[in-house]
């Protein structure tokens, strides 16, 4: 019984929170251009193999961190608070998209500050 409403929590922990992945991506994705071109044409000196390596460690960084959702998930999930948490899910999904766009700013501050 415990086995099958772990498994029925992160079935529907992926179902939910994957989809959602291509919108936080292209979220953080569009605050990283967005400095980039405010700061052109200073920030043009990050394109290099570098800057593309130091990006691509913070978008996996931006990735494990969005992980994170699963664990407050699946344990509401496998509590009496199911159906609730199951509504409101989102207001996470909404905070978590803020918190990470607020840190992705900082650093697109500090990579493409001008000069």
């Amino acid at each position: 019984m415990e086995t099958q409403l772990l498994r029925e929590s992160a079935t529907d922990a992926i179902r939910y929170w994957e989809p959602r992945r291509l919108a936080y991506n292209a979220i953080l994705a569009g605050v990283v251009l967005t400095y980039f071109a405010a700061n052109y044409p200073a920030s043009k000196t990050v394109l290099s193999l570098d800057g593309a390596l130091g990006i691509f460690v913070l978008a996996v960084i931006a990735n494990v961190a969005y992980c994170a959702a699963y664990i407050p998930d699946i344990f509401a999930q496998m509590s009496g608070y199911r159906e609730l948490w199951r509504r409101y899910r989102w207001v996470i999904f909404v905070i978590g998209i803020l918190f990470a766009a607020i840190l992705t700013r900082w650093f697109s501050l500090g990579m493409f500050h001008s000069k």
